[in-house]
């Protein structure tokens, strides 16, 4: 996996996962990145987290996650 195929497809995972579970696309809710990556195992998607990265795999995927949900104040 590359980190450019890793990215489009965690922004979009990002997407599904808080429709799935209901969380609001609002910069005043703070869902939870250890939330998500449990649920990317748990629905097989958890080769998306292996790509090589400088900064580290885990890293890079809170960033986007942060992003995406507009917290990246929290970095």
């Amino acid at each position: 996996m590359t980190k450019d195929e890793s990215e489009k497809t965690i922004r979009h995972l990002c997407h599904v996962w808080a429709q799935e579970c209901g969380i609001a696309l609002d910069p005043t809710v703070q869902p939870s990145f250890a939330q998500f990556k449990l649920w990317l195992n748990k629905k097989g998607y958890s080769h998306y987290l292996d790509f090589r990265s400088v900064a580290g795999a885990d890293y890079d995927a809170e960033m986007w996650f942060d992003h995406e949900f507009k917290q990246t104040w929290r970095n």
